[in-house]
C-alpha cells in the first residue's frame, strides 16, 4: 500500500470510530485532530487511536496496554496477539466503561 492508501484507510477507520461511538447509549467523549482520536469515558480513562505513517500502523492505547495494528487480509490485525483492531476496541471500551460496548463499523445504508 502507498502512503496515499495508508492515509485514506486509517482516515476511513478513524471517522468510523467516531460514527460508532455516536451509535452508542453509553456517553462516551470524544476528540480528534491531526491523526489521534482519544476517547474518554466516564470514569476519565482513555483509549488513544492514532496513525503511525512511517509505519503504516494503526496504534492504540487503552487503560491495560498498547496495541499496534497492521493491514492484512482487509483488516487492521494487532501484531501480537493477532487480534482484530475492532473486536479489541469492543473489548478494552467494555473493560473501560464496567459494562458491555460494541463498536462496529456501520453498514452502508443503515443510517
Amino acid at each position: 500500500m502507498n502512503d496515499l492508501e495508508y492515509d485514506e484507510l486509517t482516515d476511513n477507520t478513524l471517522l468510523a470510530v467516531e460514527e460508532a461511538i455516536e451509535q452508542l447509549e453509553l456517553d462516551l467523549d470524544y476528540e480528534s485532530h491531526g491523526g489521534l482520536l482519544s476517547i474518554t469515558f466516564p470514569d476519565q480513562s482513555k483509549i488513544i487511536i492514532n496513525k503511525q505513517p512511517p509505519l503504516q500502523q494503526l496504534w492504540v492505547a487503552t487503560k491495560f496496554n498498547g496495541h499496534h495494528f497492521e493491514w492484512r487480509n482487509q483488516q487492521w490485525i494487532d501484531n501480537r496477539s493477532g487480534s482484530e483492531f475492532w473486536q479489541l476496541l469492543s473489548d478494552a471500551a467494555s473493560k473501560q466503561a464496567g459494562s458491555p460496548v460494541e463498536l462496529a463499523p456501520q453498514q452502508a445504508g443503515t443510517e
